[in-house]
């Protein structure tokens, strides 16, 4: 029986969701995004999973793609159509990250290059390992980051950033990271699961309901002009308010406790 190369736990409100091809460094196939997209819906449909944990098993979170995958796409090159059909499918598992209304964190140690951070840019928190090394290097093997890589830097730490990175494929470690805002935390490699876990015991003292609407509500609102995105802010709220969990919300405050959200 072949070894899964993508393994899932649940822990204390988490799917942990990690790869599993630490003798390849983890480096990304097209059975690992599928199998990740799967892993990704079964969580999206968990009640019991208030947040996702992205992490790699072994000495590193992910090294990029596969060579033999990246062999096979320059194969695929001379017929445009089928290439493109074949990527569109890669993006889809970031957009798939995005579109599911909990948060998703990754962690990220020793080597997060290439595809590898392109799938981590897709999830709504990043916390680094301290030593990581960070980078897009595509262009040193003339391409380009085109799995949402450079759509998702560009609006994680602005141009300049994002093109001193793609265009010299400058690989950063976690201090340079975090002052741009790439991850949200540092810690010692030791502490990284244990940081994620703090993360998501605090996203559980918030409304699932609530968690899941910002998250929609900032990704596809962010660059839209100040009216309109005022107006998604109403809808969601609209919909908000006529929920359980915002009586429960304002009782647990009262009664100083902690609340017991239902997402209804």
């Amino acid at each position: 029986m072949a070894k899964s190369t993508i393994l899932t736990e649940r822990a204390d409100g988490a799917a942990i969701i990690k790869f599993n091809r630490p003798e390849k460094r983890n480096a990304l196939t097209q059975d690992m995004m599928t199998e990740l997209a799967k892993e990704l819906e079964k969580a999206a449909d968990d009640p019991s999973v208030r947040a996702i944990i992205l992490a790699g098993e072994g000495k590193c979170f992910c090294s990029g793609v596969d060579f033999n995958m990246l062999a096979e796409l320059g194969g695929k090159a001379e017929d445009t159509a089928a290439f493109r059909r074949i990527v569109t499918k890669l993006q889809a598992v970031g957009n798939l990250m995005e579109s599911i209304e909990k948060p998703v964190i990754a962690l990220l140690h020793c080597y997060c290059l290439g595809m590898g951070l392109e799938v981590a840019l897709a999830a709504d928190f990043r916390i680094a390992a301290e030593g990581t090394q960070i980078g897009l290097p595509e262009t040193e093997l003339g391409l380009i980051p085109d799995v949402g890589g450079t759509t998702r830097l560009i609006r994680t730490v602005g141009i300049p950033q994002a093109k001193e990175m793609i265009m010299l494929s400058r690989t950063i470690d976690t201090r340079r990271a975090y002052e741009i805002g790439l991850v949200n935390e540092v810690v010692p490699e030791s502490e990284l699961m244990a940081a994620a876990m703090k993360w998501v015991a605090q996203l559980k003292n918030c409304a699932p309901l609530a968690v899941g609407l910002a998250k929609k509500i900032i990704d596809r609102g962010a660059h839209l002009d100040k009216l309109t995105l005022m107006e998604l802010e109403l809808l969601a709220q609209s919909i908000l308010l006529k929920t359980g969990d915002v009586n429960e919300g304002v009782m647990a405050r009262m009664q100083k406790r902690r609340p017991d959200f239902k997402s209804k």
